[in-house]
């Protein structure tokens, strides 16, 4: 990457020369990039796309003043709105649910294994018979690990074959991830 410094032409210039260049300011430097070209005709996948990142872009404005936000970027070295941005747009994953502390009796805990890019704000937990009714549902609370959250069973199940156990893992965006696992 070629780098020009105290360039007297492109000192301070933004802007747009014809479909070629667009030139930027980011952190006190002149940013030459080839101008974004739009492709001739979108995909429905494309047009998705566009429509979340607008929809980040406009989360990422709001939030960028969240503390939360302003200490990571420093921390990595990126700006709030380029954090909240990338949490916008990647929703958690839940990695596993270990079920073999899980033997329906109150007291039970189920182990969960939930990851995000940023923070995952809160994880819940609902267990129903084959039949499909309720048997308990919850909030699980963050372990000392940070991407484990554990979840206390408060109710007897005395017949597990069948049942199901779903877990739902939101961000501070919103983002929701689901899991579910059969006993």
């Amino acid at each position: 990457m070629a780098k020009s410094q105290n360039n007297i032409i492109t000192h301070g210039l933004s802007g747009k020369i014809g479909n070629l260049l667009v030139f930027s300011q980011r952190n006190g430097k002149t940013v030459v990039s080839a101008a974004p070209r739009k492709p001739a005709k979108e995909s429905e996948n494309q047009k998705e796309q566009r429509r979340k990142f607008q929809k980040a872009v406009l989360y990422a404005k709001a939030a960028r003043q969240q503390p939360e936000y302003i200490e990571t970027a420093e921390q990595h070295g990126k700006t709030a709105y380029n954090v909240a941005i990338a949490d916008f747009l990647n929703a958690p994953s839940i990695e596993s649910i270990d079920l073999s502390g899980y033997t329906g009796v109150a007291g039970n805990i189920i182990r969960i294994h939930a990851t995000d890019d940023f923070s995952i704000k809160s994880v819940s937990v609902r267990i129903t018979n084959a039949d499909g009714t309720l048997v308990e549902e919850g909030a699980a609370q963050p372990s000392s690990l940070s991407y484990e959250w554990l979840y206390t069973a408060t109710a007897a199940n005395s017949n597990l074959d069948g049942d199901k156990i779903e877990i739902f893992a939101s961000d501070t965006p919103g983002n929701i991830a689901h899991s579910e696992q059969t006993m």
